[in-house]
């Protein structure tokens, strides 16, 4: 993984060169060991395939990262996500710790479950212990699948901020309402990249 990680702080400025890049995160903990997860951005389906047919061409690319990294790599997912309607990427105050949580939603999409949804993140966003950086939902991948994401200054002022949250009426009533549509939920800690936009 050190490797790897070498390999990607060195050379990633030859892929970010070709679309932009939101954010790039290796996972501490809450999933898989020596994991890594990034978003990019896309303007429509059109533009990203004119990426991946330009990183295809480029040998730079292919002969300072790509190959050098295969055997690193075991396994990689993609999705393709947008961000929801009545959210837009926000930038952190100051550098800290990510967390993302994975919502699996009944299937319906959100003319079932996303007004309930909007209700239970607003109802935390309001409490202010912790930012919202962005709300996606998955187009291509696994269905009405939602993943947030947020930002903390630290740990513990999460668990901090999480503690007050149980205590919140409202965000209880809101969440209970939210829990009626859900199957599952998951979430990881993700430590930002040196290069990473979102630090």
């Amino acid at each position: 993984m050190n490797e790897f990680l070498e390999n990607v702080n060195k050379n990633f400025h030859i892929r970010t060169a070709h679309s932009e890049l939101i954010g790039f995160w290796k996972v501490e903990f809450g999933g898989k060991v020596n994991k890594v997860f990034h978003i990019w951005k896309y303007d429509n389906f059109a533009h990203r395939t004119k990426v991946r047919k330009a990183l295809a061409e480029d040998k730079e690319w292919q002969e300072k990262f790509l190959i050098p990294n295969l055997f690193h790599i075991d396994v990689q997912e993609f999705e393709i996500a947008y961000l929801v309607p009545w959210c837009k990427i926000e930038k952190p105050p100051k550098e800290g710790i990510y967390e993302l949580v994975t919502f699996q939603m009944k299937p319906g999409g959100p003319a079932l479950w996303g007004d309930a949804f909007r209700r239970a993140i607003s109802s935390h966003v309001n409490l202010n212990y912790s930012k919202l950086i962005g709300v996606f939902h998955t187009e291509y991948g696994l269905l009405n699948r939602v993943r947030v994401l947020w930002w903390n200054e630290s740990l513990d002022s999460r668990a901090a901020g999480r503690h007050q949250s149980h205590e919140d009426p409202r965000v209880v009533a809101a969440v209970r309402e939210s829990a009626n549509y859900l199957v599952s939920q998951e979430n990881m800690l993700l430590i930002p990249s040196p290069f990473s936009p979102l630090k």
